[in-house]
């Protein structure tokens, strides 16, 4: 089965995105990397690390400057029924993608699943988050998330249905923080 469309915006991030490639490769229908005026080879690296493991990915030139505005580019192009976004220098938990699919096809209405991530911060593993606000009682956060109690998602702890997403788009303006690129604070 491969029904999710992973997104990843990236610049300047040839150190980090081949940890972030690495995921359970027959779930995944694509992956959308958008390549954003990088100049240390991110696209390279990617391409590379992609063929080593027989992934999906594909490369999105662009020169947004800023990760809402490429990953906005990404969402364009997706063809699949869920969407995954992550940033370029974080990581999948072991078997995270699978479980987050499991829960979708055991609620079959549901147009979002959450759950943590690792978070990476210039290359560098930090502690399993879960998103701000949200607790162990799955129903409990997709409500919270529903009445606007709660306002964001983090990326790479979310499986968002097309459906869900429709038109909706990430904010412009969102500044990376990840390697510096040029252009950028």
């Amino acid at each position: 089965m491969r029904a999710i469309s992973v997104v990843i915006p990236a610049c300047n991030a040839a150190a980090t995105i081949t940890a972030t490639l690495r995921s359970e490769a027959d779930i995944i229908g694509e992956i959308l990397l958008v390549d954003d005026a990088s100049t240390d080879g991110t696209a390279a690296v990617a391409r590379q690390a992609a063929a080593e493991r027989s992934l999906p990915l594909r490369v999105l030139p662009a020169s947004c400057r800023d990760a809402g505005g490429a990953r906005n580019v990404a969402l364009a192009e997706a063809v699949h029924l869920w969407i995954y976004p992550i940033d370029a220098d974080d990581l999948h938990l072991q078997g995270g993608l699978r479980l987050l699919l499991r829960q979708v096809e055991e609620q079959p209405k549901a147009d979002m699943i959450v759950s943590a991530y690792r978070r990476r911060v210039n290359g560098q593993d930090r502690q399993i988050k879960v998103p701000n606000g949200y607790r162990a009682v799955c129903l409990a956060n997709a409500s919270a998330y529903a009445k606007g109690d709660i306002h964001s998602v983090a990326v790479g702890s979310v499986l968002e249905s097309r459906s869900l997403i429709g038109e909706t788009r990430f904010p412009v303006g969102l500044a990376y923080d990840m390697i510096r690129c040029s252009g950028r604070g």
